[in-house]
């Protein structure tokens, strides 16, 4: 389709020098144990001052710090090479200036990141290991299934706290956490950044969000594996990008799958740049803890935009496709296509657009429209289509057409619709030819 053209016209491949290096002849030991972090730091500055070009990992299993990478170089991790990410948050220091749910701070920095950079890879057949668990990381959330207990640190004082310093428009520079603070990292972060990709690797046990471009432009996110149930633990989050493509990766996670966002309300509407022109195909979501495996938003302040997911396999999680904001938010959700996918045992709801997430209240009602939901196919859910829009959110112009949900407990549930139409869509054994809904239905 046009839209798909139009987002493949706008992604490449970076640009790298064809010159590599290997890590191990500049003092890098693969046992494990050896602490590697400025051998990355020294090699890193090597090549970028050449100009660029690969690094090379060979298999075996490197420990380190963070990895901050430059323009035009990629990371190279060859079959068998695994790079585990030290475990104390002071190594993770000087804090950089990063993004926490939607909201900017200097925070520890991801374990890895590029700030400002052009013509950069993760590339290969290799492991990243953010050795994230309940003692290291996780527990920071505050829950007791991810180690926290009486007496440990935890992130709602911080939260909060970020919150008021966004809604009171503190400049971001004096924004400042990291020691003595529990706000945790995502695990690669290109904040941004141009021409970016990942493709090949598999990534497991990160602290937070697993890959989390910001602001960037031509990004691809290709046949990575992602395995990390740990909270927060969200698959590819593209913030406030443009020109995406996911395609072919597989997700085993512990939060949404791929959650498209731009920014949390004070914030997402002050740096206002939207996440547009992604593409998402081809890609398997198994994982009961994912809560949604093609999701827009919480974070969608700066809005979202021209998004097309087709040709993927959804098994398990909990929802197929989630919009979800509230009317603290703002912002507009607009041209979306979901089509030809396929979703099989759902927990809660196939498709469900939701602008009362977490009853937040405000005076920032955002805009759903033009949701476009075609060739859909879900066996076993616990609802079909779901609309949960407040009074003074604007939700119309919503499409489902020649779709089929088989055992579903409940077929539709629409709340507050300003317009939408059904047209050639079975539920369970009821079909319906051409439906126009403006306002509730509770259920068929």
């Amino acid at each position: 389709m046009d839209l798909e053209r139009m987002i493949l016209q706008g992604v490449s491949r970076p640009t790298i020098p064809k010159r590599e290096f290997l890590l191990t002849e500049f003092g890098a030991i693969a046992d494990g144990k050896s602490d590697c972090t400025d051998v990355f730091k020294r090699l890193i500055k090597v090549v970028s001052d050449l100009g660029g070009g690969r690094i090379v990992i060979p298999a075996g299993e490197y420990l380190t710090g963070p990895i901050h990478i430059k323009s035009n170089i990629e990371l190279h991790l060859q079959s068998g090479a695994i790079i585990r990410f030290i475990q104390d948050p002071d190594r993770y220091l000087p804090v950089v200036l990063t993004r926490f749910e939607g909201m900017e701070l200097y925070n520890y920095s991801p374990m890895i990141y590029a700030n400002d950079q052009e013509n950069i890879a993760i590339t290969g057949e290799g492991t990243l290991d953010g050795q994230s668990d309940n003692n290291h990381w996780w527990f920071y959330k505050g829950k007791v299934e991810f180690g926290w207990r009486e007496g440990l640190p935890e992130q709602s004082a911080d939260v909060k706290l970020l919150h008021r310093m966004a809604r009171e428009q503190i400049p971001v520079k004096d924004r400042i956490f990291g020691p003595g603070h529990y706000l945790r990292p995502s695990f690669i972060q290109f904040y941004n950044c141009r021409n970016v990709m990942i493709e090949g690797i598999t990534v497991v046990r990160s602290p937070m969000w697993c890959i989390h471009p910001v602001m960037c432009k031509n990004v691809i996110v290709r046949n990575v594996t992602i395995q990390s149930r740990g909270p927060n633990n969200d698959g590819i989050n593209p913030e406030s990008c443009s020109y995406v493509l996911i395609e072919n990766c597989r997700f085993d996670t512990g939060d949404d799958s791929i959650a498209i966002k731009s920014g949390k309300n004070e914030d997402g509407r002050r740096i206002n740049i939207p996440s547009e022109y992604i593409l998402i195909r081809h890609n398997l979501v198994q994982s009961k803890d994912s809560h949604g495996g093609i999701v827009i938003g919480s974070e969608m302040s700066g809005g979202v935009r021209n998004v097309l997911a087709y040709g993927n396999l959804l098994i398990n999680p909990e929802r197929a496709l989630r919009i979800k904001t509230n009317t603290t938010r703002g912002g507009i959700i607009e041209n979306i296509f979901f089509i030809d996918n396929v979703a099989v045992n759902l927990s809660q709801e196939a498709v469900i657009i939701d602008s009362l997430y977490d009853n937040e209240v405000g005076d920032h009602p955002p805009i759903i429209r033009k949701i476009n939901v075609k060739h859909f196919k879900c066996v076993n859910a616990e609802c079909g289509i779901v609309v949960r829009a407040a009074k003074e959110c604007r939700v119309e112009s919503i499409t489902l057409e020649d779709s089929h949900f088989l055992s579903v407990k409940t077929a539709l549930c629409l709340e507050n619709v300003e317009q939408m139409i059904i047209h050639q869509s079975t539920f369970n054994n009821f079909s319906i030819n051409h439906l126009v809904v403006s306002g509730n239905l509770s259920s068929l």
